[in-house]
């Protein structure tokens, strides 16, 4: 009767990526049938963990995060969680055999944001390995089913693919992250009077990034190199926006791709991935 019980699991991670993520939910779809469960499920994982630290400010997000931490690796020693997300979760982990310290680092990260921080080059790498890169990882574990040298291979691929879409988060959301929750993740920006300068030092390493990724994204098996390169293809276009974007406009409001356009992102990404022109 259990298996009742994680399809509603299931279905729970996959609610939670479609109300949050537009562009992840696309990507997932452009994946084989067999990774949307799982993928699904790290992302209601990592949804939930960062909801605590971001929304939930009338409640005592270090007890919650606390007890989330507990429920996660009870969820994962037991295999069962009353928890639909952390269910859904652990059966992912035990399944993809996903390495304990990916989550200890991740919900590290997590905990750096209980505060008001002001990031150095040291704290910035950690964030971003916790926060971004071992999510990467989580995800390559699926998408390479147990094939350990194909994993280690594509490592530090997936690793710069989590860096360069969470540092375009950062500058998507500069202007919220900094007014409403007092974080500024770059390290070497004042965004209290946000240069140029710094903004085209701060793209300059982005698409370092983004080029190493894309990389890693041709090796990837056939089974989740399209819906990957969807996401990329999103990121890299919300990214030349931004670049596109005067540095006051940063600090003014939210660069997005309205969802008509996301559509056409799909179709474009995915006539180029089946022309082979990635």
């Amino acid at each position: 009767m259990k298996h009742k019980f994680d399809t509603l699991s299931a279905r729970c991670s996959k609610l939670t990526t479609t109300s949050y993520s537009t562009s992840f939910s696309l990507g997932i779809k452009f994946l084989n049938s067999e990774f949307h469960h799982p993928i699904y499920s790290i992302y209601g994982f990592v949804r939930f963990a960062d909801e605590i630290v971001d929304s939930f400010h009338n409640f005592n997000k270090a007890d919650l995060l606390e007890k989330f931490t507990r429920d996660t690796y009870e969820a994962i020693e037991q295999g069962i969680s009353l928890n639909p997300i952390l269910n859904c979760f652990q059966n992912v982990v035990n399944a993809y055999k996903i390495d304990r310290s990916l989550i200890d680092t991740f919900l590290e990260s997590m905990r750096m944001d209980l505060g008001k921080v002001n990031y150095n080059d040291t704290s910035y790498e950690k964030y971003i390995l916790g926060s971004a890169e071992v999510v990467g990882l989580m995800c390559l574990r699926v998408f390479v089913k147990g094939n350990a040298t194909m994993y280690e291979t594509l490592k530090p691929y997936a690793m710069k693919l989590g860096s360069a879409f969470q540092k375009v988060n950062f500058l998507r959301d500069a202007r919220e992250d900094f007014q409403s929750l007092g974080r500024n993740y770059f390290p070497n920006a004042n965004l209290m009077y946000f240069t140029l300068q710094e903004k085209l030092s701060i793209e300059a390493d982005i698409r370092k990034d983004f080029e190493i990724a894309l990389e890693g994204i041709r090796k990837l098996p056939a089974g989740s190199r399209r819906g990957v390169y969807l996401a990329y293809f999103y990121y890299k276009k919300l990214f030349d926006k931004i670049c596109r974007t005067d540095v006051e406009k940063i600090m003014s409001k939210r660069i997005r791709i309205p969802n008509l356009a996301k559509f056409y992102l799909m179709i474009n990404s995915y006539m180029r991935h089946q022309l082979n022109l990635i």
